[in-house]
């Protein structure tokens, strides 16, 4: 009689789940503040609200987000401890835009094979950003699927809760004729698109650890740069008055235009200057690896502008002052205005994302 099935021989480890937890731990642990009850290791993530005693009327929000096929990129060149970066960027930053601040942060990794090392360098990236975005990461887990997928595959996702108070909120509403758009610099190519990349990278036979003269570094490397986390920098901006923040928009997927429409009321249209700041490096290479049409890449990949704010037409020196001091490199990206008949036969993003609002038109040849 031969011995029956067990978990571990269907290709789940526990044991190696709790030793990821060991690794992970003190990690998570510097993420959390007094709010933060119970600490490390409980079913569910326990905050104490009573911080917002103090609002009027909070709204909450959330967001839940992943870092796409940017993983693919980590697993091949066996280096993890950025990837966890890239998703509390990609979700908090989604928060932020209506003016909340991000309160708490969870996270969910699914993997063929626990190795313990690998799951605890990821978890480091996520508390690492979290620190940064001024987020507790209260809880996650980390789920082993052989079968499902290769040993060494895996896939992240997150999900964060924020506060705004409901006469703070941010957003289409306080957009008028008349307003500033300001951009805020990529740190590369962030999380998005990279589809299209490693189809170029494929096409054109390059290995990641190629040494490309314009990065001055490797390909992979260039490629892993994490995503920039702006969610204390958009919230110290929108608590400058001088600033006269109206609305934030986060460029992900769809590239600038498409998501600066969706914060754009109807009746109005931004219209943005290509020739406003010089294509970062990366970008034109993978255009002209993959000999990509500008428009699709435009539509694709951030081209250098993960975040951008649009605020009143006083407000703009302010503004670009203030990010300065914070250290993020800002520039006028263009203006507002009434979306006129004249602009309908125009180069127009519209419906951005199921958003029925206003227009951005995009103008002149990049540089």
């Amino acid at each position: 009689m031969t011995d029956g099935i067990t978990y571990a021989a269907a290709g789940v480890d526990t044991a190696a789940g709790d030793r990821a937890v060991e690794l992970m731990k003190a990690a998570v642990a510097g993420t959390h503040g007094p709010q933060v009850v119970g600490g490390v290791g409980g079913f569910a993530g326990l905050f104490d609200a009573s911080e917002l005693k103090n609002y009027n009327r909070p709204l909450l929000a959330s967001s839940t987000d992943g870092v796409g096929t940017k993983v693919a990129i980590a697993q091949a060149l066996d280096k993890h401890d950025t990837i966890g970066f890239d998703l509390v960027g990609m979700v908090v930053d989604d928060i932020v835009v209506c003016g909340a601040k991000p309160l708490v942060m969870t996270d969910y990794i699914a993997t063929g094979k626990v190795v313990p090392e690998r799951v605890a360098d990821i978890v480091r990236g996520i508390a690492e950003a979290c620190t940064v975005a001024g987020t507790a990461l209260v809880g996650g887990e980390t789920a082993e699927h052989p079968g499902l997928l290769a040993p060494d595959e895996y896939d992240v996702a997150g999900a964060a809760v924020g506060v705004v108070e409901a006469d703070e909120l941010l957003g289409p509403e306080r957009v008028q004729d008349g307003d500033v758009v300001i951009a805020m610099a990529s740190s590369g190519i962030h999380s998005n698109g990279y589809s299209l990349v490693r189809a170029v990278v494929k096409h054109a036979g390059w290995g990641l650890d190629r040494n490309v003269e314009e990065f001055g570094r490797t390909l992979g490397e260039e490629l892993l740069e994490p995503t920039r986390v702006y969610s204390s920098d958009c919230l110290a901006l929108a608590g400058d008055p001088k600033a006269q923040v109206h609305a934030f928009s986060h460029v992900t997927g769809g590239g600038t235009a498409q998501n600066l429409a969706r914060v754009i009321p109807a009746g109005l249209s931004a219209t943005i200057d290509r020739a406003a700041w010089e294509v970062p490096a990366v970008f034109k290479v993978m255009r002209e690896l993959g000999n990509v049409p500008w428009n699709d890449i435009e539509h694709t990949l951030n081209l250098g502008i993960g975040m951008i704010a649009i605020v009143g037409k006083d407000g703009a020196d302010a503004a670009l002052e203030r990010l300065a001091a914070l250290g993020v490199d800002s520039w006028v990206l263009g203006t507002i205005a009434a979306d006129s008949d004249e602009a309908a036969n125009a180069n127009l993003i519209r419906g951005a994302k199921g958003v029925e609002g206003g227009s951005v038109r995009l103008l002149g040849e990049y540089r």
